[in-house]
């Protein structure tokens, strides 16, 4: 009947736009926050090693772990937008105002590049971890 292929159709339209506008603010699950009006690390999950990169610099493994699992989850793909209209990428959230010094003003989403910005933005801070809001909750805002 007309009446039962309608609302199958309407059905079918309503699912097509609410898939669209879950994955629109949330870049295939790498913007938790689901406010990403743009997906600059793209839409596909990117896990890593936490381990194998906090190994890689000489900074506290138990702070760089914690901060990293905070931050990201350990997906390199990981991005989120801040109110100030920034937004905070990779795994270890590098924020935008940093990516023009460590990754020639490109979104530095890729593992190598992430972890040079980190190293950075640790040094500006003196070899802290403050910088990172996941510092607090892993008791490291003053570890080196």
């Amino acid at each position: 009947s007309t009446q039962s292929t309608w609302e199958s159709e309407m059905k079918y339209l309503i699912l097509c736009l609410l898939i669209v506008d879950i994955l629109a603010g949330n870049c295939g699950g790498n913007c938790p926050s689901r406010r990403c009006p743009r997906c600059p690390c793209g839409m596909r999950r990117a896990p890593i090693n936490i381990g194998a990169i906090c190994r890689s610099h000489s900074w506290s493994q138990r702070c760089c772990n914690c901060v990293v699992r905070g931050e990201s989850g350990g997906n390199a793909h990981s991005q989120n937008y801040n109110g100030n209209g920034t937004y905070d990428v990779g795994v270890f959230q590098i924020n935008q105002i940093h990516w023009r010094s460590c990754s020639g003003g490109k979104a530095p989403c890729n593992v190598t590049t992430n972890l040079r910005c980190a190293i950075g933005v640790y040094r500006g801070a003196h070899n802290r971890w403050r910088p990172w809001m996941a510092a607090r909750r892993c008791g490291c805002t003053n570890s080196p």
